[in-house]
């Protein structure tokens, strides 16, 4: 049946399915779309915020937020929390299936991918330069932005300027396509904690032919570091009155 939960579990699902899925066909040997570079990557998750979106909506959830940092800012804008816990979990175990399935997918790819670090990198980011405080700012950063161009799509405001309310998903994606493109090149722009963290969990419990580590000694930037922007963003949005 239908509800909130399975819409948040089902789109989540579906965004890492095809997120995971573009960064596997860049990085991993022998896949046609190997090497297509920095482009194809921000494309693709673009197009996978749209369609994990729409997905979720037709699937229960209106609010369709795929990430525990969009749910967590939303409820301290709004001073409601119910949603909170049960987003998260759902989101969470929604990554770890789409995550499933993209190994799944490139299963005869595994195999013949020698470097451990790019089969990590098809499931959870890292960053290009370790230094986890600069880390944590640069997510904690390009997720405030992600929050507040997504709370400007949603404002009375903007509405009343003219574009239709369904257009938002649209406009969405490209304001992850934006944030890919410019602000992602430090540590590979999780700006999600359910996105990052799911998939490492199915890395690291998933028998990846030839897979190294799981990186859990980075894990905790991928997550604090959006929910940081996201308490920020939420404070905000709240004391404005928006």
């Amino acid at each position: 049946m239908a509800s909130p939960v399975v819409g948040e579990f089902v789109g989540t699902a579906v965004l890492v399915l095809l997120g995971d899925g573009v960064v596997g066909g860049v990085l991993l040997r022998e896949s046609k779309a190997a090497n297509a570079g920095w482009m194809a990557i921000t494309a693709g998750w673009a197009f996978a915020v749209f369609v994990g979106v729409v997905t979720a909506v037709a699937c229960g959830s209106p609010d369709a937020h795929l990430n525990p940092a969009v749910t967590l800012a939303a409820a301290i804008h709004s001073g409601n929390y119910s949603h909170v816990v049960p987003y998260a979990l759902a989101q969470t175990l929604g990554a770890i299936l789409g995550a499933t399935l993209v190994w799944l997918f490139y299963h005869p790819h595994w195999s013949v991918t020698e470097d451990p670090s790019a089969k990590l990198a098809v499931f959870c980011t890292s960053p290009a330069i370790r230094s986890p405080l600069w880390n944590f700012f640069c997510e904690a950063l390009a997720t405030a932005v992600l929050l507040l161009a997504i709370a400007a799509i949603g404002s009375k405001t903007f509405a009343a300027a003219g574009p239709a309310p369904g257009l938002a998903p649209y406009l969405v994606a490209i304001v992850v396509w934006g944030v890919g493109l410019s602000l992602g090149g430090t540590t590979g722009y999780a700006i999600n904690p359910a996105r990052d963290l799911g998939p490492r969990i199915a890395h690291s419990i998933l028998p990846v032919a030839g897979k190294g580590g799981s990186n859990w000694s980075y894990a905790l930037v991928p997550v604090l570091g959006p929910l940081a922007g996201a308490i920020f963003v939420g404070a905000c949005l709240r004391l404005s009155g928006i």
